[in-house]
């Protein structure tokens, strides 16, 4: 078999493919086996019909080379597509314009094939991460959260401030004046939203007695108007910091060994977070700079379609079904198709932008590199990198594999490469990022020396 392409319009690529008429018999014998073994003809048993004899049943050769001709296209175009490498992203069409009847068989395959996009501006990208640097702040806030916890509720003769815990009477009616809601003393946190956000804003001023009435709607639900009546109004009283509540509530004797014990964690905590969404900003910031019209629809449709594969999956691992996941999660079916769409045209982008820096950095995949990721991959299903890339060619799906591996390297030079700067704009030491990473390592050879020693 040999096979050639050519560029056609609209992102489009032809391949010519002759098959010699030895791989033509080839596929007629094994559909002759095929249809042998299941046909029921009087006097043969199965399996051992003669090829005349199916003929006539079929009538005709004519009639048996089309059904082999059927069978085998299809592996015959998958062999094109690896020979050629190019790289479809949608069914072809495809037309014999030869050797239909008899003799070697060439057909032609139209398909659309995934665009090469410019990615003008990529070695200039900036992303945007959470700061790794740790502020007293941020401690401050942490030795807070501890102080909650013991924190005690104090009645106060005041108008009520937001954070302040105060009892209500609270009837809440629909929009047809139907009461849904009632409670009575019902403790609620100023600020904390969980009815609706105009609670809060009309709370605030309100002293003990006061009688109001508020309407909103809450998160994903309909209108409501509640009459509601203040009662008792709170603050929470918050422990001083001193050596004393630290050694109280905590397992060190001292604020300064609780702060350095709480600044040793969340400065760890906030490396990860930085190096977690390095990878994740650059690719949305390169996938900014790929032009939503370069994006096929039929790319973004076999995402959604993947995506919803998955989610299916997964629910049907939990025994819900789809209806109900939509139920407990308030949306529709398109709603949940939108959502997915938009994450999908996304993924797409990212994946065209990531190809195009590797056009632009004339990057390859080695025959090295593609062996050992073949060999990864035979370890993975237990049988051998022969097979493995014997299956891969039949199917056509050579090209992926060097691709996912292409578009690793890609994102790799694309994270080494960035700025990097955090929400303030202001950047952020790339140093930052890999010493923590330095110093886990050396923890780890620490670790492993030291059982060396035992």
């Amino acid at each position: 078999m040999r096979a050639t392409s050519e560029v056609a319009e609209n992102n489009r690529v032809k391949l010519t493919v002759e098959v010699d008429e030895s791989e033509i018999e080839g596929a007629l014998s094994s559909v002759v086996r095929s249809i042998g073994q299941s046909a029921r003809i009087p006097g043969f048993r199965p399996g051992k019909v003669p090829r005349k004899v199916l003929e006539a049943r079929m009538g005709g050769a004519t009639a048996l080379r089309s059904e082999a001709l059927r069978e085998a296209l299809p592996d015959f175009y998958a062999q094109a597509v690896s020979e050629t490498e190019i790289d479809p992203i949608a069914s072809p069409e495809i037309d014999i314009t030869s050797g239909e009847e008899s003799g070697p068989v060439v057909f032609e395959a139209t398909v659309e094939v995934r665009p090469s996009v410019s990615v003008a501006g990529y070695q200039g990208l900036t992303a945007t991460i959470p700061s790794p640097e740790l502020t007293d702040a941020d401690v401050d806030s942490q030795i807070d959260r501890l102080r909650e916890n013991d924190g005690e509720l104090v009645d106060v003769e005041r108008a009520v401030e937001t954070g302040d815990v105060v009892s209500l009477d609270l009837k809440g009616a629909d929009e047809e004046g139907n009461e849904v809601a009632a409670a009575e003393d019902y403790l609620y946190e100023v600020g904390s939203g969980v009815v609706i956000d105009e609670l809060d804003e009309a709370l605030v001023g309100k002293t003990t007695g006061e009688t109001f009435v508020v309407t909103g709607t809450p998160a994903g639900g309909t209108q409501l108007t509640f009459d509601v009546k203040v009662g008792t109004v709170q603050e929470k009283k918050l422990p001083e910091v001193t050596d004393e509540w630290a050694a109280e509530s905590s397992e060190f004797s001292t604020v300064a060994e609780l702060r350095d014990d709480i600044a040793d964690r969340m400065r760890k905590v906030k490396v990860v977070q930085a190096q977690m969404s390095l990878r994740d900003a650059a690719l949305g910031s390169l996938a900014d700079l790929v032009d939503d019209a370069e994006v096929p629809d039929v790319l973004v449709d076999a995402e959604v379609n993947e995506r919803l594969h998955d989610l299916s999956h997964r629910l049907d691992a939990q025994k819900i079904s789809i209806e109900q996941f939509l139920s407990a999660t308030g949306q529709s079916g398109d709603e949940l198709v939108a959502s997915l769409r938009g994450d999908a045209h996304r993924a797409v982008k990212v994946d065209l932008g990531l190809r195009g820096v590797a056009a632009a950095e004339e990057m390859v995949i080695t025959d090295q590199e593609l062996d050992d990721e073949l060999g990864r991959m035979a370890e993975q299903y237990g049988t051998t990198t022969d097979s493995i890339r014997e299956q891969l060619d039949q199917a056509g799906r050579t090209g992926e594999v060097k691709a996912a591996l292409l578009k690793n390297k890609a994102a790799t030079w694309l994270v080494e490469n960035v700025a990097i700067v955090d929400e303030d704009g202001t950047a952020v030491d790339r140093t930052l990022l890999e010493s923590n990473m330095a110093d886990e390592a050396d923890a780890a050879d620490e670790d492993a020396d030291t059982k060396e020693e035992k």
